[in-house]
């Protein structure tokens, strides 16, 4: 495993829109456990593909929902159902240090693959529904500075970080 470098916001790869994978090999084994070990490292709670400068539609993520934390492994993810609106402070790996308030849905339940190709689906609330959002949204180009609707100042945020997905 290998702790790989995150791309920040101005990197051409960011913009761009993921290709389906379609091989579930060793090599995506391995990109599954780099990104893994490059989430942990960052203090982040999600990470996909593109962030890395890989264009497949992938993504890990930290259900904090679970206790303990579990890291979620989502291939080819897709957002299939959503409920509620709650307006949340947002961060991103690719875009240190700036936050803003982003509108996102309190619940949502995801459609993805597993490592091997076996299809899931799963449910999450709060900021794991905030975060299947956001990382599936990086897997179109698309960063969340698009959506902020109001940015704030870094200083205001609570220091358990517990509010925010980045």
């Amino acid at each position: 495993m290998a702790i790989r470098n995150i791309l920040k916001q101005g990197d051409e790869q960011l913009l761009k829109r993921s290709r389906k994978v379609e091989k579930f090999d060793e090599r995506l084994h391995m990109l599954l456990d780099d990104m893994r070990e490059t989430l942990a490292q960052s203090g982040g709670v999600g990470l996909a593909a593109p962030q890395v400068g890989v264009l497949r539609r992938v993504v890990v993520l930290l259900d904090i929902n679970k206790e303990p934390e579990e890291v979620v492994e989502l291939v080819n993810p897709e957002v299939i159902e959503q409920r509620g609106e709650e307006r949340r402070v947002e961060g991103c790996l690719s875009v240190p240090g700036v936050y803003g308030y982003v509108t996102r849905p309190t619940w949502a339940k995801i459609r993805a693959q597993d490592r091997h190709g076996n299809w899931f689906e799963r449910e999450g609330e709060g900021m794991v529904a905030q975060c299947f959002c956001h990382e599936t949204e990086h897997l179109d180009g698309h960063l969340f500075t698009e959506k902020v609707e109001e940015y704030i100042d870094p200083a205001e945020l609570s220091g358990d970080n517990e509010d925010c997905v980045e």
